[in-house]
């Protein structure tokens, strides 16, 4: 079949040189325009659009995706059929209707599980044992169209968003592309998802990422690895925001308040809601990344000190 690939970050690069070494011909890649990124916030191509360039294939970069000259030049090549890994844009009925076998979406979840922006770190959030990707003909609703396939992935005890949709992208890649072929030969139909099952998993935002240390240390530690590597696991100390790497859980160990810190020689230890747990790595506000023990070994807690009292008060005042 001839392809148009819609993708932005380094996440769908792995579905894409996947269809570029499969049987089909990818014709054109659609790609969000290219936007800030390092320490000057110089305008940068998307990792799938540098793989594009690498590749030799035209690269398009609308705005949105319902400008019309995006559909002029999407409806000139008349791709057979365009598969999706996180392009990052509401695709339009005009432009859904162009391809002859629409458009398929790679989905990292297991449908209708966590349908939405930030599937994996909802899962990881919720403390899911199991999740997955699957492949789905796009419709106009919400991640709602019937499926073609799904892998299965185990969620581990130690995974971060970022590991586990670092696996999921390398073998959703080889379900999009098996899938392509299933397309093609008439093998694959796509099946309605049940109407039971349901969950949303809306963007992740930088509030959601802060840590309530009231709550018990599991969910401490979900909060830790779903926000890992963005936005961020974060608290405050002393009034100022502080972000935390994954922590370590300390079973048993419940003699600290919700909050409060205690430092050892080689560890520094928080109370939340059940019991202490282990902080590894953690970035103060306008610093590098560093060792727990190397920050608090500058900061010096007083005894009894916690995370969030200066910021509690001054919200309350």
């Amino acid at each position: 079949m001839r392809l148009v690939f819609a993708g932005t970050p380094e996440v769908a690069v792995p579905s894409l040189e996947a269809l570029i070494a499969s049987r089909h011909d990818v014709v054109a890649v659609v790609t969000r325009p290219d936007a800030p990124a390092g320490r000057g916030r110089k305008l940068r191509p998307s990792p799938v659009a540098e793989c594009a360039f690498d590749h030799g294939i035209e690269v398009l970069r609308p705005g949105k995706p319902r400008e019309p000259e995006f559909l002029a030049r999407l409806t000139e090549i008349a791709p057979d059929c365009c598969p999706v890994v996180a392009y990052g844009a509401l695709l339009p009925k005009a432009a859904l209707d162009i391809p002859a076998r629409g458009w398929v979406n790679l989905h990292f979840s297991l449908l209708p599980a966590w349908r939405g922006a930030a599937p994996v770190q909802h899962a990881v959030l919720a403390g899911d044992d199991v999740t997955g990707a699957c492949t789905f003909l796009i419709e106009e609703g919400l991640d709602s169209g019937p499926v073609f396939g799904c892998v299965t992935d185990e969620v581990r005890p130690g995974d971060t968003s970022g590991d586990l949709l670092e696996r999921l992208s390398r073998s959703g890649a080889r379900l999009l592309a098996a899938t392509m072929d299933g397309i093609e030969d008439g093998s694959l139909v796509a099946v309605p998802q049940p109407p039971d099952g349901i969950s949303l998993a809306p963007k992740i935002t930088v509030t959601d990422a802060r840590v309530d240390w009231s709550t018990p240390a599991m969910r401490v530690d979900r909060v830790a690895r779903g926000c890992t590597p963005a936005p961020g696991a974060w608290t405050t100390f002393r009034g100022e925001r502080v972000k935390l790497a994954p922590v370590r859980l300390r079973a048993g160990d419940t003699a600290l308040a919700p909050g409060q810190i205690a430092v050892e020689r080689k560890v520094v230890r928080v109370g939340t809601g059940s019991h202490a747990v282990e902080l590894t790595d953690v970035q103060p506000q306008g610093k590098r990344m560093m060792a727990a023990v190397d920050w608090a070994r500058g900061v010096r807690p007083e005894d009894g000190e916690t995370f969030d009292a200066a910021a509690d008060t001054e919200e309350s005042s």
